[in-house]
């Protein structure tokens, strides 16, 4: 992606630790190669990788692979950040960009936005201001540390502003701009109704419903999963569940649930555009992720959110996205309500347009020319 400089162009490192964050830099990528004042050196952290994090993925985001790939791999909160942190110093020290840039709230933004700090480069965060106020969650604290020491802070939704303003920030740092992810989602939709998935996997178009599990505190308690997947199953009993799982956690899903493979349709992971029409065909969507609140709530697709919190508010204010939490008897209840056609309706946010890109390099470069 890098390409030779001139004197004239600033630099932008582009910093992306985990899947789900080339999907929020993707439009930022895309719009900065039509800006020839910009030059972007894209690193991936390496903090997440599976195989469908190929070159097939990036073909299917419409971007190239990553100038660098620092290798961090998984391990522990501490050694991930640490990692990063270690690796991304030197780079940043040769490189000495104009800017850095990070996404959502993975170990990988909290490092780079430390290492970019501690070198005076300015960052921008973009999909600041989110809170979950439960800071049981890694993801929470990634956030507001990342936030706190931030130059652009670039808002998804009114609450974000909203929360940053509550934490004492100036408001001249916060810029609502809408949601890259869905930028990401409207320019690939109608390449992902071409996908082929739902024929490769025996489904039929609102006859089946979309499951995504992740989270410790969902898949890490034996007891939970248990009275989770007893819901699961019943459901399938009626309609497949399908569950796009990565291998590791498959292995943990099985392990806590005594060995005994749960009785839906567990499927490998897909790439961006397959689970993209998985979704947006779905009858609904039982998940744990941020990301899928938002793409359901766009979509037009019941969701049915296995937490008790959320930190994308305006899904349930304004979208299709319900918080059920962990309760087998919650979670059974509104299911029927949507298999009986008494699903929740819902509206796309104001700004979650296909835009938001397009503004947050408006204004970066309105602001580092300036400076």
């Amino acid at each position: 992606m890098a390409e030779a400089m001139t004197d004239e162009q600033i630099e932008l490192v582009v910093v992306a630790g985990a899947r789900p964050n080339f999907m929020k830099v993707a439009p930022i990528l895309l719009e900065l190669e039509k800006r020839p004042g910009f030059r972007v050196f894209l690193i991936h952290t390496g903090q997440h990788y599976d195989e469908a994090m190929s070159t097939g993925f990036f073909r299917d985001l419409g971007i190239a692979e990553p100038d660098l790939n620092l290798g961090v791999g998984s391990g522990t909160h501490a050694e991930m950040t640490a990692d990063v942190l270690r690796r991304v110093e030197p780079v940043l020290i040769e490189r000495q960009p104009g800017g850095l840039v990070v996404v959502g709230d993975v170990n990988s933004t909290l490092a780079a936005t430390l290492a970019a700090s501690k070198l005076g480069v300015p960052i921008a965060h973009v999909e600041a201001g989110l809170r979950s106020f439960d800071r049981e969650m890694p993801e929470e604290i990634n956030r507001i540390l990342t936030d706190s020491i931030s130059d652009w802070l670039f808002v998804t939704e009114p609450s974000g502003r909203e929360n940053l303003l509550r934490e004492g920030v100036d408001e001249g740092r916060i810029h609502l701009v809408g949601n890259v992810m869905i930028d990401t989602l409207l320019s690939n939709r109608e390449k992902a109704r071409e996908s082929d998935v739902l024929d490769r996997l025996g489904l039929e178009e609102g006859g089946y419903a979309a499951l995504t599990l992740h989270r410790p505190s969902n898949v890490d308690d034996p007891a939970q999963l248990a009275a989770l997947f007893a819901v699961f199953e019943e459901i399938h009993s009626e309609m497949p569940v399908v569950f796009p799982i990565h291998p590791r956690t498959r292995a943990a899903v099985e392990r806590q649930l005594g060995d005994r493979p749960p009785a839906i349709q567990m499927i490998d992971p897909l790439g961006y555009l397959d689970f993209l029409r998985l979704m947006a065909d779905a009858r609904f969507v039982l998940t744990d992720s941020g990301g899928v609140q938002e793409e359901t709530t766009v979509l037009g697709v019941p969701c049915l959110t296995l937490r008790e919190n959320t930190e994308r508010p305006v899904t349930i204010t304004q979208g299709t996205n319900q918080i059920v939490g962990r309760d087998p008897g919650t979670i059974r209840t509104e299911v029927r309500k949507i298999l009986d056609g008494r699903a929740k309706q819902g509206r796309i946010p104001d700004l979650w347009d296909g835009g938001a890109a397009a503004r947050i390099v408006d204004q970066l470069a309105a602001d580092l020319n300036a400076r």
